[in-house]
């Protein structure tokens, strides 16, 4: 009896499958509908706030920069037409290409000297525990707290002695000494996140050390190498100072002294000046946008144990 009660179960099922399906009852699966929150959208609006405000001024530049020159002192925000020879003029009539050329050279010059330093100080830094390390990475912070600007004098007679001066590589000296102490700081933490472990399993394996530094460990400290790499190049890119006092020539000057040249003692070269700025600041911004990421992964490397 129980075996044909068990047998008319099993019987019903797709009958009552059958039943529902033929009602027409089915699972609602058309997802919800996402309700945003208040404090989303309260987030969201500050934020579009803010990047606003900060994206103003380059908007502003760069509407400056295709201003003609009788309507740079007009008050109305947009000129009357967009005068992109601007950008024509400023390159023909200026340095501005040679200048262009030796930013490149100091700022990838110097990001690779900087690079070639710090990895393999980094590195030791983190894997050996050496008597005075403590010490030395005292003295690498403190490096950091003197300003070119103190030094100028004593560097301005110590390349003139050598005879140095209008030279890309006293340039490129300077700020790869100046950006050195953040690159061995940044890279430091990151190679000390990286388990030791995996070289040694490497170094069994039949590498030496250069071999798991090379094939093991770089390629995991890349977004530190990256981030180092890309704060050494705008250091680089943005330095002026040195460039103003160590080059004299006009054609070895970097480019944000060749940008300095349009003001003059009594005018000022709107136009022509904003048109160099947009100029200046279009491979940096570009340079950051690709590799954004990996900077953001490369500051925060040893924050978290």
């Amino acid at each position: 009896m129980a075996q044909h009660t068990l047998a008319d179960r099993k019987a019903a099922r797709p009958a009552s499958a059958a039943r529902h399906a033929s009602t027409g009852t089915r699972r609602n699966t058309t997802p919800s509908p996402r309700t945003l929150r208040p404090r989303t959208l309260l987030v969201a609006a500050v934020a579009w706030l803010l990047a606003a405000v900060f994206l103003l001024p380059y908007v502003e530049m760069v509407i400056t920069a295709l201003r003609p020159a009788n309507e740079l002192r007009d008050a109305s925000y947009l000129p009357t037409e967009f005068e992109w020879a601007n950008f024509v003029n400023v390159w023909r009539e200026s340095n501005l290409g040679d200048n262009l050329r030796v930013t490149l050279l100091v700022a990838g010059g110097s990001t690779l000297l900087v690079l070639l330093v710090a990895i393999p100080a980094a590195y030791y830094t983190a894997r050996m525990r050496f008597r005075g390390r403590k010490l030395f990475l005292l003295l690498v912070l403190v490096t950091q707290m003197f300003q070119p600007t103190s030094l100028l004098v004593g560097l301005y007679r110590e390349f003139y002695q050598l005879d140095m001066l209008n030279s890309v590589w006293t340039l490129i000296l300077c700020n790869a000494a100046f950006n050195l102490t953040f690159a061995i700081w940044i890279l430091t933490a990151y190679f000390a996140s990286i388990p030791e472990a995996l070289e040694e399993a490497a170094m069994i394996d039949g590498l030496g050390r250069a071999g798991a530094l090379l094939r093991i460990t770089l390629p995991l400290a890349l977004p530190g190498v990256v981030t180092a790499m890309i704060f050494t190049f705008i250091a680089a890119w943005n330095e002026f100072v040195m460039g103003l006092t160590l080059s004299t020539v006009p054609e070895s000057q970097p480019l944000t002294v060749g940008i300095n040249s349009f003001i003059g003692n009594y005018t000022v070269q709107w136009n022509y000046l904003f048109a160099g700025s947009v100029i200046a600041i279009v491979p940096v911004v570009v340079l950051f946008a690709l590799i954004e990421r990996k900077v953001v992964s490369g500051l925060t490397a040893g924050s978290v144990k």
